[in-house]
């Protein structure tokens, strides 16, 4: 089981997406999936209509990222990549420490991604734990079509410190009376009611990196 998420959020200006797409698919992504240490790694697009429009993760141990190779390809860019990245309007990286993990993750990554990040005060974060452990995954695991639960706090990043990563089937979920209970109880509430800041993101599945640059199995694009 992976150890840590490697969470890196994107938005190319437009005109730019051909160059950003080509770039990330067969150089920046496959890099960093030849690393030893970095297992899985992702991108979907935005399922909400908000921006950052791109999402790329990487499931990896954490100590990879202290490795001299991965140091190399922060800091020796090639010229494309420093002339996409200086291109994008967004590239916002955050890593994270798995905390909890809920349910299976299946054979194919998730069609659809949604991330809820959290930030409370120190003295509120064991009460977080409690809801989620006690009655916030269970109910959601229950509702079929809701494939994995993963929880991560933040070791480096400008974002709010609790994150959770649920992998979903089908976006009819969104649509019982399951999903309606699970997110309406007064547990619930008074979580909500004490955040100091809350996102939320939905995201669809787009490719899956492959250590060679070769083009992946269901890439959408």
């Amino acid at each position: 089981m992976a150890e840590g998420l490697l969470y890196v959020l994107s938005q190319p200006r437009d005109g730019d997406e051909a160059a950003f797409h080509d770039w990330y698919d067969t150089e920046h992504g496959p890099a960093r999936l030849a690393l030893p240490g970095v297992h899985r790694g992702h991108r979907y697009r935005a399922g909400d209509g908000e921006v950052p429009s791109w999402l790329a993760w990487y499931d990896l141990d954490l100590a990879v990222l202290h490795t001299p190779r991965y140091r190399d390809l922060r800091e020796h860019r090639s010229d494309r990549e420093r002339s996409v990245i200086a291109a994008l309007e967004v590239f916002e990286r955050r890593v994270y420490r798995l905390l909890a993990e809920h349910g299976a993750p299946g054979a194919a990554p998730p069609p659809l991604l949604l991330a809820r990040s959290l930030a409370v005060e120190p003295e509120h974060a064991a009460d977080v734990d409690d809801w989620y452990e006690r009655e916030h995954v269970p109910a959601l695991l229950a509702i079929p079509g809701w494939r994995r639960v993963r929880r991560f706090v933040l070791e480096d990043g400008a974002a709010p410190r609790l994150l959770a990563l649920h992998e979903i089937d089908d976006p009819s979920v969104f649509d019982t009376e399951d999903f309606r209970a699970a997110t309406d109880t007064p547990w619930r509430t008074e979580i909500m009611r004490r955040a100091l800041a809350n996102e939320r993101r939905l995201f669809t599945y787009h490719s899956t990196f492959q250590p060679d640059g070769a083009p992946a199995a269901g890439n959408t694009r």
